[in-house]
Order: structure tokens, then C-alpha cells, then sequence
């Protein structure tokens, strides 16, 4: 049996899905746009997220989004436009994928992920714990 490896399985996530550069991510936040940050919340407790962004764990991002799922969450209604991000690009890439497979179509995820954020000056705020 050969297994894939997780860099396979990005790369080839890769030729599917749109991927932005931070610049071209804030050209394209607006009213009708979500930044999703999608690292695990202790990864937000340690080192922040970006401003004006909602946080959806990797593991529960298909049951938020979906209607017919008793996890979905209106806020983030199938029409709004999604930018995934994590910390370095991998998991949104293979998550936005994921949802490109569900039917999304308005999805996207930044290259380089919250390290390419934070140097691109986007604003970084402090997440406490509830």
C-alpha cells in the first residue's frame, strides 16, 4: 500500500483551490467576505489572530458551514466569500479544498498563513481564554 504524504496531498490541493497572497486577500475583504482562521484556539491563545477574522477549528469546519448539519452556524451563510487561513498555509489549503469538494465555490486560502499575515502588516489581536 503506498500512502500519501501530507505534502502530496497539499500540492495536489494546490492546482484545485485559489490561493492569495496576504496582499491580495485584503484587496478582497469586504462586507460579504469571512477571514476564517482555522489553527486550533490554543494556537490563538499563544499567538493571536488576525483583526475582524472568526475562528472555525479545522475539525468542525464542514459541520459549521453546512446547512443540513446540526452544527451549522448561520454567521457563516454559504454565500459569503471565505478566505481560509492557519499558520503556515497547509490545513486551508487541504480545507479549502475540502469545501471546493462540498460545492463551495467562493473559497480561498492565503499562502503562508498567519506568518505571511502578520508580516504583511495585517493587524494581529490577542485571544483570551473563556
Amino acid at each position: 500500500m503506498k500512502i500519501k504524504s501530507h505534502k502530496q496531498l497539499v500540492e495536489e490541493a494546490s492546482l484545485e483551490i485559489e490561493s492569495l497572497t496576504p496582499e491580495e486577500a485584503k484587496a478582497r475583504f469586504d462586507d460579504d467576505t469571512i477571514f476564517i482562521d482555522i489553527r486550533d484556539i490554543r494556537e490563538l491563545w499563544r499567538e493571536g489572530t488576525v483583526e475582524n477574522s472568526k475562528h472555525i477549528p479545522r475539525g468542525m469546519l464542514e459541520f459549521w458551514l453546512d446547512p443540513t448539519s446540526h452544527y451549522y452556524k448561520e454567521e457563516f451563510a454559504v454565500e459569503k466569500k471565505k478566505i481560509l487561513f492557519c499558520a503556515q498555509g497547509m490545513r486551508s489549503a487541504l480545507a479549502a479544498k475540502t469545501l471546493k469538494d462540498m460545492g463551495f465555490t467562493n473559497v480561498a486560502h492565503v499562502k503562508g498563513g498567519f506568518e505571511a499575515l502578520k508580516k504583511s502588516n495585517f493587524k494581529v489581536v490577542e485571544v483570551k481564554k473563556k
